[in-house]
């Protein structure tokens, strides 16, 4: 992993249902990411989570990161993306 492209974006959205949080936090400690913040709420049935994550210690690939949570996304019925926290704050600038 590039040394400027070490942190990430993931954001988590959908029905809220049990074990969102633990399916997709298992996911990141098996890859050897850590979560160096998190927030996450329910509104009107729905649930919303934030994380930033260091990609430093994973020996997974970007794509392959991504292609992952997004199944998995699918298999809990939630949306799962994650953005390198580079991109992400470029496309935000105004």
């Amino acid at each position: 992993m590039n040394n400027t492209m070490t942190r990430a974006i993931i954001t988590v959205v959908g029905k809220d249902n049990v074990g969102i949080i633990a399916t997709v936090c298992t996911y990141l400690a098996k890859h050897q990411i850590n979560i160096l913040n998190i927030t996450q709420t329910i509104v009107d049935g729905y649930f919303n989570m934030i994380m930033i994550v260091d990609l430093t210690q994973t020996t997974a690939t970007f794509d392959a990161i991504s292609t992952d949570l997004e199944e998995i996304g699918k298999n809990i019925g939630v949306q799962v993306k994650i953005q390198l926290e580079e991109i992400f704050n470029k496309m935000h600038r105004i």
